[in-house]
């Protein structure tokens, strides 16, 4: 694990003694054809299969094909493509990432079969497997970031990811001590579980069920188990952290859906309470940090706890929420994945993360100025893009649960989160140019999967085909929607 570890200054060293092999030239297209081959595969599976046959079940019952599942590996395997693209369109122009290609590129196939597993996955134990498993393959790609020392923040992501994995696990036992003592025997198959739980709820049940939901929001990024996020994503290359923000929070969050799915009919008033608080918390962290910032990266991944909380709110409300939670997970895939990479445009071109030395991006580099400001449009819920038709359901949602409290603070720190990200975003994408040169020059291939992103956002946001409305809605009555 410590050769893995190992940081852009061992890479350097490395690479002074042999240059890139003829081979390593086509690993980058390779990962693109790989890349479009699944998404092929996942559309197809999509199209080929109505929800009335679902669900399937395969390889003994421990994965299953249902709309949780066929949705998410739909929008995690597109995201994955954009960020195959944009791995060769920086892989030419950049000489670390040339020569590491080869190992970046196994790693992040390895990440993606145990997401795409792990969303299939029809047992609870196993599925905490593959998001762990995510995460040792995630941690040595966070280890080839530009941070002063990232292979520290390397190992700290992985310390917090076992922690919050070790509670999570704490509540498999203690849901297997709540059965023992009830006699019933208790299987962690997502389509049995529900068998061995009581409607009322004992001491252990409830409390394996806290342990549970607490664990994966640490993975999520929830208050108060956050501080590995913003770090991590900062610290990490550009592509690692869209894979994070975008690919593995998601399967984080189809293990909460999962739990959520095993939890009707059970009392889950606890649980509510639960996403309660650390949706408050998530959101007034998130605000107090988007005022500080002065790194676009660390913003945006803040504005990722942010994200988190709104999720959590609407978690706690259910039903008339439930729609606008579903909405606004898979429309924050493609908004994160969009201001990752196009962050890494900005990165590549000045040379730095930080906001001071950046003014008049949008004079300078056209294409990604102008899709760092859709992102961030899309980021505050500005229509017509799916995360602001997404809020106001989950707002909705609210009200209509009587919750004016969760309504007013989620109102208020949004809106402290808009003003502070306007006024850290804005000068430097439209202020006076402080770089000399003509505009940097984006190739098409750059700018396409973006595009791709932005169509996506401004679709779901307005007019939804059928088919992606049916399976959002389905998914969200597999939740109490």
């Amino acid at each position: 694990m410590k050769a893995l570890l190992a940081g852009p200054i061992d890479a350097t060293a490395t690479a002074t003694a042999s240059a890139p092999d003829a081979h390593s030239r086509w690993v980058a297209s390779g990962l693109v054809g790989l890349a479009l081959l699944v998404w092929c595969l996942s559309v197809g599976v999509f199209l080929t299969h109505p929800l009335e046959k679902l669900p399937i079940y395969f390889a003994q019952r421990y994965f299953v094909l249902d709309a949780t599942s066929l949705l998410f590996v739909v929008v995690m395997n597109t995201v994955f493509l954009g960020i195959s693209v944009y791995m060769f369109s920086r892989e030419r122009s950049s000489a670390i990432l040339m020569r590491d290609i080869r190992s970046r590129a196994s790693l992040m196939l390895l990440f993606m079969l145990a997401v795409n597993l792990g969303v299939l996955c029809n047992h609870l134990v196993l599925l905490w497997v593959l998001i762990e498993v995510s995460t040792l393959c995630a941690a040595p790609l966070v280890a080839r970031g530009d941070a002063s020392d990232p292979r520290a923040v390397a190992w700290r992501y992985m310390l917090f990811s076992a922690m919050t994995l070790a509670i999570t696990f704490l509540g498999f036992m203690c849901l297997t001590q709540s059965a023992h003592l009830r006699g019933v025997p208790i299987s962690f198959a997502v389509d049995q579980l529900a068998g061995a739980l009581t409607a009322q709820g004992d001491g252990w049940q409830r409390l394996g069920l806290s342990f549970m939901l607490f664990g994966l929001g640490g993975k999520l990024g929830l208050a108060p188990l956050y501080s590995w996020l913003p770090e991590t994503y900062e610290a990490a290359p550009t592509s690692t952290s869209a894979l994070l923000a975008a690919v593995q929070f998601n399967i984080s969050m189809v293990a909460v859906f999962r739990i959520l799915q095993v939890l009707r009919g059970v009392e889950t008033g606890f649980v509510s309470q639960e996403f309660l608080v650390m949706g408050y918390l998530s959101l007034v962290v998130a605000a107090v940090q988007v005022m500080a910032a002065r790194n676009y990266k660390r913003l945006i991944a803040y504005a990722c706890i942010s994200s988190s909380g709104v999720i959590a709110l609407g978690l706690s409300v259910g039903k008339a929420a439930a729609y606008g939670v579903v909405l606004y997970t898979v429309s924050n895939a493609f908004v994160k994945a969009l201001l990752f990479l196009t962050a890494g445009r900005l990165r590549a071109a000045y040379g730095t993360n930080d906001v001071a030395p950046l003014s008049g991006v949008i004079r300078v580099m056209p294409f990604s100025g102008l899709l760092f400001t859709v992102g961030i449009f899309a980021l505050l819920g500005f229509p017509p893009f799916a995360s602001f038709l997404a809020e106001m359901l989950i707002l909705s949602g609210i009200v209509q649960a009587g919750n004016l409290m969760a309504f007013t603070l989620m109102c208020v720190m949004l809106t402290v989160i808009f003003v502070a990200t306007g006024r850290t975003v804005f000068p430097m994408l439209w202020g006076t140019s402080k770089r000399e040169g003509p505009p940097v020059h984006e190739t098409l291939v750059t700018t396409l999967p973006k595009l791709g992103f932005v169509g996506i956002l401004i679709m779901l946001g307005t007019y939804t085909p059928e088919p992606i409305t049916q399976i959002l809605q389905a998914v969200a009555l597999s939740i109490g929607g």
